[in-house]
């Protein structure tokens, strides 16, 4: 309900002032063709009359217009309804009028509005002005012809008064469309704000944590509102099942944590309650069950120390644009040297051979313990499950995807490989293809998981490849400079 009234007080609030600007410019547009109507045909009057004076004094002869014969004579010959000529000098005095002989008692016209206007321009004229002399409601037009004006005048009788009036038949059509443009308006501003409702009822029920269906996406509009609409809806639901994929992780972190953990603490538990249920036990059996606790031990510490990497980078996930202030340039090389130089006696006892073909300067902005782990977690991944390995290369090329700069990174071995169907799930955490063996060898099954998310929060991705030949080879991507961490 609370919805809906504000759905109504959107739209009134949008029609009011859209229609509100509208009716103005109506309105005003209105009014201004009106008195444009009006001045136009005062024009045409006034153009009428002025061709009057013209003809006048062309006919008469300018020199001749202060005879009152040839005058009186031309008024008689050519009279229009009511219509009075005066003929004025530059002073205001009226020298000859055709209603009246007596013109000194006409007084001085030199005030008058046409006569300013005719003297300052050429040519004047006043609208509904009364005649002294006559008493009546005059329509006055002015020429001047040297040092002599000629004004004539036409009475308001009511059918000049209705031809000077503005027609109003635009006005009313002018209402008409102003009403069906509000319909239009009306069916617009509508229709917006019952699609805005539904994004907002979308909004409400997704705040409240309400069931939320997908009919209000069938009901958006085909257009731009409604583009912009299922955008929002479409990142809602990316984001919300982005937050559940992360508690499902992170419950699942939590279940096997808890499941890889249990067997090393029930292990030490057992040796422990042996040696102390039976003081007389031999020392050579007490020294292999204390030897059992401590690989244990081992065991747990590790997972432990992979579960807090994990948890590190999942803070970098969650706060990236901060993490990356933290990020400093770093020199991969000697990431690489410190690794080979950590796990150099594992190879050799594995029979491995390292080959290294890298370019002669590898620089990335990044976390130098996140690239530590990555490169650690391959050559021990390599060292435990590489079965059958005998050579092992770190190689490295610089490429550009999409005009950003890249090394990229392929860490190949030639043991037995991993099946198609397992290589697509080795970055999942505590993933196993062979449970029992993982665990004897002392692998918590987090070590590609590590390396998947240390190389997505340097701006990389990381997929598992079959070598040519045989074996397996994980390929990476370090982004040079900066980046946005890849999810």
């Amino acid at each position: 309900m609370a919805t809906a009234l504000k759905s109504k007080s959107f739209q009134r609030n949008l029609l009011l002032s859209i229609g509100g600007v509208f009716l103005l410019f109506a309105i005003c547009f209105s009014v201004y063709q009106y008195k444009r109507e009006k001045e136009y045909k005062i024009d045409i009057l006034h153009s009428r009359l002025q061709m009057y004076n013209y003809e006048m004094v062309q006919t008469v002869g300018k020199d001749s217009m202060s005879c009152s014969r040839l005058f009186r004579d031309y008024v008689i010959h050519h009279q229009m309804e009511g219509l009075r000529v005066s003929v004025i000098d530059k002073e205001g005095r009226v020298i000859l009028d055709s209603y009246d002989t007596d013109v000194e008692a006409l007084g001085n016209h030199l005030q008058r509005t046409e006569i300013q206007q005719a003297l300052r321009e050429g040519s004047g004229y006043d609208i509904k002005r009364m005649s002294q002399s006559t008493h009546e409601t005059y329509f006055y037009s002015a020429t001047r012809f040297g040092d002599m004006i000629v004004r004539a005048a036409v009475p308001y009788s009511a059918e000049l008064t209705r031809s000077l009036q503005a027609d109003n038949t635009f006005i009313y059509f002018s209402g008409v469309l102003t009403l069906l443009l509000g319909i239009v308006l009306y069916y617009i501003t509508h229709r917006i704000s019952r699609h805005i409702g539904y994004l907002r009822e979308f909004a409400v029920k997704a705040e409240e944590g309400e069931e939320l269906d997908h009919e209000l996406e069938r009901r958006l509009p085909d257009d731009e509102l409604g583009d912009i609409s299922h955008t929002i809806i479409m990142l809602y639901w990316k984001l919300r099942h982005s937050e559940e994929e992360k508690v499902r992780i992170k419950r699942q972190l939590t279940q096997n944590a808890a499941h890889e953990l249990k067997t090393p603490a029930a292990s030490i538990h057992g040796y422990l309650e042996s040696i102390i249920d039976n003081p007389d036990m031999p020392n050579d059996k007490k020294q292999h069950f204390l030897e059992r606790c401590y690989a244990q031990s081992e065991r747990m510490n590790k997972l432990l120390l992979d579960m807090s990497v994990l948890t590190k980078l999942d803070e970098i996930d969650d706060s990236s644009s901060n993490a990356q202030h933290e990020y400093r340039q770093v020199d991969v090389l000697q990431i690489i040297t410190n690794v080979i130089d950590d796990t150099d006696l594992q190879l050799q006892e594995k029979g491995i051979e390292l080959k290294l073909q890298l370019p002669q300067n590898i620089e990335v902005q990044g976390d130098s313990s996140l690239l530590y782990s990555i490169f650690r977690n391959l050559i021990d991944n390599t060292i435990s499950y590489a079965y059958g390995a005998t050579r092992l290369i770190i190689a490295c090329q610089e490429i550009e995807i999409e005009g950003r700069h890249f090394y990229e990174f392929n860490v190949s071995d030639n043991g037995q490989g991993v099946e198609a169907q397992h290589r697509e799930h080795l970055f999942e955490r505590f993933y196993r293809i062979d449970k029992g063996r993982s665990r004897k060898l002392g692998g918590t099954g987090l070590g590609l998981a590590i390396v998947k998310n240390a190389v997505a929060a340097h701006g990389g991705q990381a997929i598992a490849l079959s070598t040519p030949g045989g074996g397996l080879t994980i390929r990476f991507t370090l982004a040079s400079q900066g980046f946005s961490p890849v999810r």
